[in-house]
């Protein structure tokens, strides 16, 4: 019979065929596209978007000594934080991929990080430190690493961390005076000052036994915004609109942060402990 079928007939018959093969090419692409399958030509960039990479910290707990019973909650809850602060950075290098120049992973990832990281150790340090010999060297294990492969919060950095800023053993530079207005020091010309709120008018009486370490770490205030100034000006046209917030202004934060708590720590050793002073952590970017 398909012999006798006329012209037209054959053509419809060929027509209908044919958009049935395409529809069922359709569907095998959705499926292959729903099981996770990707198209040969972009393996490439799909790979590249899906593994940014991870991030790969130095072990802190292996490195402590006998932990003194009186300190074994504030020590865990910093060790705890120290694997949080590390799963943050992770998710912000996948929720980041491709954003910023070459050096966005070290100024906006890496960097904070091991801001974050020296602030939590001293904490550690001093937790136990009250109590026994004060472990020393802890700064060393803040910096961490970019690797290829898996996440290991406690396995060693396999690489440099970059230019993170490291304030663990600053400060060494005699009386610091006021730090007022600080945000005026340097010239940042185009790019901006950053300006910070004074902490010394802040502060009470200071004993005479606390005030070598207060002036040192006011010192090391006023250091810390010369730095971040600095960093302003090497980093101009850096990254996206948020690149001064996360990639100096927060670790600048973090630092001022572990700073006024060693002023707030060594009064408080004679003399009633100076609260609040976190508040004037916060700095801001003034054009």
């Amino acid at each position: 019979m398909s012999r006798a079928l006329p012209k037209h007939n054959k053509r419809r018959v060929a027509v209908i065929g044919g958009a049935a093969a395409l529809a069922l090419t359709g569907a095998v692409v959705v499926t292959s596209a729903l099981a996770g399958e990707t198209p040969k030509n972009s393996g490439t960039n799909a790979q590249t978007l899906a593994s940014p990479g991870t991030i790969s910290c130095p072990d802190v707990a292996s490195k402590l000594p006998a932990i003194p019973a009186t300190a074994k909650a504030e020590v865990d809850r910093n060790l705890t934080l120290l694997n949080t602060q590390i799963a943050e950075a992770n998710k912000r290098l996948v929720d980041t991929v491709g954003q910023g120049g070459p050096n966005f992973v070290n100024n906006a990832i890496l960097g904070p990080l091991k801001d974050k990281r020296v602030a939590t150790v001293n904490r550690i340090a001093t937790a136990i430190g009250r109590t026994a010999a004060k472990p020393q060297g802890l700064d060393a294990l803040a910096p961490c690493a970019l690797n290829g492969g898996g996440v290991n919060p406690g396995g060693a950095a396999t690489q440099p961390a970059g230019n993170g800023g490291n304030n663990g053993n600053a400060g060494n530079n005699g009386n610091a005076g006021n730090n007022g207005n600080a945000g005026n020091a340097g010239n940042a010309g185009a790019a901006g000052t950053i300006s910070c709120p004074d902490v010394a008018s802040k502060l009470p009486a200071i004993p005479a036994t606390a005030k070598a370490e207060v002036d040192r770490n006011l010192t090391l205030l006023n250091t810390q915004i010369a730095e971040a100034n600095k960093r302003l000006v090497d980093t101009v046209g850096q990254g996206g609109p948020n690149f001064v917030n996360n990639a100096i202004l927060g670790p600048l934060k973090d630092k001022r942060v572990a700073t006024v708590n060693r002023i707030a720590t060594a009064i408080g050793r004679t003399a009633a402990k100076p609260q609040g002073l976190d508040a004037l952590a916060p700095c801001v970017l003034n054009k």
